[in-house]
């Protein structure tokens, strides 16, 4: 569990003491004791499943790399 006024890892919001991260995902009157009957091990695949996909308006930032030489006019020269 973790300790108050941390990140809760299952909400949004500071950890309450609540105990929800530590019960089994298949039976949740259990607490965890590491068992790992909950993970698909015979898998021979990995799924990860996306919820929404965020595109930046924003122009994208000079990263370095390459340069871009400007020369600048300078007084008396043309």
């Amino acid at each position: 569990m973790r300790k108050a006024g941390e990140p809760c890892i299952l909400e949004y919001r500071i950890c309450t003491e609540c105990g929800e991260c530590d019960r089994c995902e298949l039976n949740p009157d259990k607490i965890c004791d590491n068992c790992c009957e909950c993970l698909d091990e015979g898998a021979d695949y990995l799924e990860v499943k996306i919820d929404d996909i965020l595109i930046s308006e924003e122009k994208p930032k000079h990263r370095g790399g390459r340069h871009t030489y400007r020369f600048r006019n300078r007084p008396g020269r043309q």
